[in-house]
């Protein structure tokens, strides 16, 4: 059993159970009962947590994470430091990671998906690039697929931690050996253009289905990283756009002054190709060589003199097998043949006798019974329109068009986006069709009308229809009551993709005015109820009836809200009127009264927000009313003072909260 599971850390943070393992920390699922949400809280392993440095480290970092606010990254809300625990409280993510993603893909996706999730990736980077924080352990583990199709990048900082600040090629980075820079292999000084670096990697393992480095031990990945260069994704798959592969060149680029200089530097160009896939960036990848120069006893790696290059081995042969003959004073050489050319002459009349039966057996059985048949290439029809295709008669050659299976896809509608044979094939003469699937467009959410209904209806009905209400906007109207609404975008009829955004503007009710609030205290209950619509202020207040030994009976005690607070038309005002002294209350004095004080703290109501106004009184008499911000504490200490056990009552805005108990006595030390 998990020691933790159960365990409430910092009396907020129920555990409940583990959700992941790392290298560093385990990850659980928990419950923070002062908002009540659920987080992921990630626990410093025990061993790490004995080195003070690390921790120091580890909670430094996760400091500055605790920074960024970017919805491309995935938010940090506490981080703590106690003498057992180090721990950091993220936002629990409803999702999976983008390898997980990749393999329920098969491996890889199609250029629009991937350009998505990469413009999502390089929003995050540029975000934490900008506040000084290099993520330097980019890979799909560490980046978050939502539900809603959106993508987050978890564990800013973490790498550094695990590396003890340096760049070497520690065992944790082995582990992510597939996607690091070269300068990170080669253990020297890193930047922003590393994360570049990793996120190219990463697209191109999203459009190709593959790594651009394998090998036997991650030793001989990073080395990869250093001197080769891959196979550039379009010698992978021709249907990728010329643009999209230069883009994913130039972020790999093992030079980093190749590269993109900056993670806004990349965004603009992802923009430039959404917005035109046919643009021509004009890179000239020839330039993106290795750095580091090989010695040439070792294996040499070939730069790529173009963009579709790849590194190629060429081990050196050894001298001793450039010799051709024996030298001619050598006394162990052979001895030397006689004349091949009556070999030749006997060799040449077989084939001349075999190639004349041939001929005679072609012309009496028949000319096409030895030929080979003949076989066509399938034309590749992949990210096409099939409207278009099926007027391209020059492209479609011999075959004929068949539509076959229409599916929801990223794709424009139209798109073929899969086709049998597949491209490339050669297929004989009995096969002269190519059926081929076809996009029917993303999955679309018409939009509803929304006027007239209340804002958490039209809310819940709008997430349940896959789509993403955004924060309200507040206006005041004479015509739709207060939380309906009043208008939206877009509007009913308009059709929308799952995730789509939807901006609403709700009624505040009526514009009411706003005035001081009149003293209502030592007035009749009549009086004050009066005065209260005289002022037009609501009717729906509580009145509740005390004990007070100073305020005669039938008089206002107290109200809510206050003498002089600022409140506008319709507000209740609740009050309490007095009963007189409580007959109960002992009268004779203690003789020898010794009274014992000692702060009492009272909890505010869990929902409260803003300013608050608490009074508590003690046995019938107040000792304490004031107004508090519920937004910056969550409990206030009340001093109470006496002997005993006595009673407080405590009222939130002039309505009961609840009462307790309070022992007040002198600590006898043993």
């Amino acid at each position: 059993m998990d020691p933790y599971i159960g365990k409430l850390l910092d009396n907020r943070y129920e555990i409940l159970e583990v959700v992941g393992t790392g290298g560093m920390a385990r990850v659980y699922k928990a419950r923070c009962h002062r908002l009540n949400r659920l987080v992921a809280i990630k626990i410093l392993r025990e061993d790490l947590a004995q080195d003070a440095e690390f921790r120091r480290r580890f909670h430094d970092e996760s400091q500055a994470v605790a920074m960024l606010s970017h919805p491309n990254i995935v938010a940090v809300y506490d981080v703590s430091r106690s003498s057992e625990l180090e721990y950091i409280v993220m936002e629990l993510i409803d999702g999976i990671n983008l390898k997980q993603y990749l393999q329920k893909k098969g491996g890889k996706l199609n250029w629009r998906e991937a350009l998505y999730f990469i413009t999502q990736i390089t929003k995050a980077l540029g975000h934490a690039h900008s506040r000084g924080i290099i993520h330097r352990d980019i890979k799909p583990h560490n980046i978050m697929v939502l539900r809603d199709g959106s993508v987050k990048v978890a564990d800013f900082g973490i790498a550094r931690v695990a590396s003890g600040g340096h760049s070497t090629l520690t065992q944790e980075a082995l582990g992510s050996v597939h996607y690091i820079s070269p300068e990170q292999a080669r253990g020297s000084h890193i930047d922003a253009r590393s994360d570049l670096y990793s996120a190219g990697v990463v697209l191109y393992e999203m459009l190709t289905g593959r790594l651009p480095f394998e090998g036997d031990t991650p030793v001989s990945v990073a080395i990869q990283h250093i001197n080769s260069i891959p196979l550039s994704p379009r010698e992978i798959d021709p249907s990728i756009p010329e643009a999209l592969e230069a883009i994913t060149m130039k972020a790999m680029a093992p030079n980093p002054d190749n590269r993109y200089a900056s993670a806004d530097e990349m965004l603009a160009d992802l923009e430039e190709f959404r917005k035109n896939p046919n643009i021509n960036f004009d890179y000239d990848l020839s330039e993106f060589t290795p750095q580091a120069e090989v010695d040439d006893d070792r294996t040499q790696i070939r730069p790529a003199p173009s963009s579709h290059s790849r590194s190629s081995h060429q081990p050196r042969r050894s001298r001793e097998y450039d010799r051709q003959e024996p030298e001619e004073d050598d006394e162990d050489a052979p001895p030397a043949r006689g004349p091949i050319w009556p070999i030749v002459l006997a060799a040449g009349a077989v084939l001349l006798f075999v190639c004349l039966v041939f001929f005679f057996l072609s012309r009496i059985v028949g000319a096409g019974l030895f030929a080979p048949a003949d076989r066509y290439d399938v034309p590749n029809l992949i990210g096409q329109l099939y409207e278009e295709v099926e007027q391209d008669q020059e492209l479609l050659g011999r075959f004929t068009l068949v539509q076959g299976e229409t599916v929801a896809d990223e794709s424009e509608p139209g798109t073929i986006i899969a086709q049998d044979p597949d491209a490339g094939d050669q297929v004989g003469e009995g096969v002269t069709q190519i059926t081929v699937t076809v996009s029917g467009g993303p999955e679309t959410v018409t939009m509803i009308d929304l006027t007239g209904m209340e804002y958490q209806a039209a809310y819940n009905t709008l997430r349940d229809m896959g789509l993403r209400p955004q924060v309200p906007t507040y206006q005041y109207d004479a015509e739709v009551p207060e939380n309906y609404i009043i208008s939206y975008t877009p509007l009913e009829g308009v059709v929308l993709a799952p995730g789509d955004k939807v901006e609403l503007v709700v009624s505040r009710g009526p514009e009411k005015h706003n005035f001081a609030m009149p003293d209502l205290t030592g007035m009749t209950l009549e009086n004050a109820q009066s005065t209260i619509r005289t002022y037009n202020l609501g009717d729906g207040g509580r009145v509740e009836e005390v004990y007070d030994a100073e305020v005669p009976v039938g008089q206002v005690v107290s109200q809510y809200p206050t003498e002089g607070t600022q409140v506008t038309e319709g507000t209740d005002v609740n009050l309490q009127i007095s009963l007189g002294p409580d007959p109960s209350a002992v009268q004779e004095p203690d003789p020898e009264p010794s009274e014992i004080t000692r702060d009492v703290y009272i909890d505010l109501p869990e929902d409260a927000e803003g300013m608050i106004n608490l009074r508590v009184t003690q046995d019938g008499r107040e000792i304490f009313n004031e107004t508090v911000n519920a937004n910056m504490q969550t409990s206030v200490p009340v001093t109470v003072t006496g002997m005993g056990t006595v009673t407080l009552d405590y009222y939130f805005n002039g309505v009961h909260g609840g009462s307790m108990a309070v022992t007040l006595e002198e600590v006898v030390l043993p």
